[in-house]
């Protein structure tokens, strides 16, 4: 097990520096190794039920909880299904089953390691994201997914400035207006087989939807897939 042999050694290192420590990454490295594509979501922090060290591969590996998680549940069935994009792609009803299945896929990773709130203090994850750069860097590097999908305001500046977004993306494409625009951006060392970052909505957020979160996300992956024929 390649992956969860460096996580394990990456984080022992990391560890040193925060505590406690939220470990995150690969749920299932044989299910993200197989997937196609491979999806990586990048989110801030987890809101932790205490501040001992937590595991949140394992929280995952045992269906986690709806908050969060369903939506993300919903996103990762609707990329799978893709091009087809119906009503069947939406997940009214989402079990924990059905989480613990589809999540098992994909590679969840924080940018910041000890645990928050209910509310992101934005100068505290600013501080620690740019801090621990090099560690992030080194994490995202493990997993070479073919998406990444960052959730949430400023975290897909963060996550770009930690793994040096601007030396090696190039912005490709946008949605809506200034203000509430989706941008995703294309790996230029990667001609032969893209790879795209996409700045989104957190998928806990209240303003939009369930159903539209997931078509909107939906709509974006189905317009990067176009531009490649183009």
């Amino acid at each position: 097990m390649i992956i969860c042999g460096e996580e394990k050694r990456l984080f022992n290192e990391w560890k040193r520096h925060r505590t406690p420590f939220v470990s995150d990454g690969a749920v299932s490295e044989n299910d993200y190794q197989t997937s196609s594509p491979k999806i990586v979501f990048i989110l801030k922090e987890v809101n932790a039920p205490n501040d001992d060290d937590w595991d949140l591969r394992k929280f995952l590996r045992e269906g986690c909880c709806w908050q969060t998680w369903n939506n993300v549940t919903r996103w990762v069935h609707g990329i799978r299904r893709l091009p087809i994009i119906d009503e069947r792609s939406f997940c009214r009803r989402v079990t924990k089953d059905f989480r613990r299945e589809t999540l098992k896929s994909i590679v969840a990773m924080n940018l910041k390691k000890i645990p928050g709130g209910a509310q992101t203090n934005k100068k505290v994850l600013e501080a620690v994201a740019t801090e621990d750069a090099p560690y992030i860097k080194r994490q995202y590097a493990l997993y070479d997914p073919d998406i990444t999908i960052c959730g949430g305001d400023n975290t897909a500046d963060y996550f770009k400035k930690a793994v040096g977004h601007e030396m090696e993306w190039e912005k490709t494409g946008s949605i809506g207006a200034d203000g509430d625009e989706i941008s995703w951006y294309r790996r230029k060392a990667d001609s032969e087989k893209p790879k795209y970052v996409i700045d989104y909505w957190h998928p806990a957020q209240r303003r939009r939807r369930s159903k539209d979160l997931l078509y909107i996300l939906l709509d974006v992956i189905a317009e990067m897939n176009r531009s490649l024929d183009r």
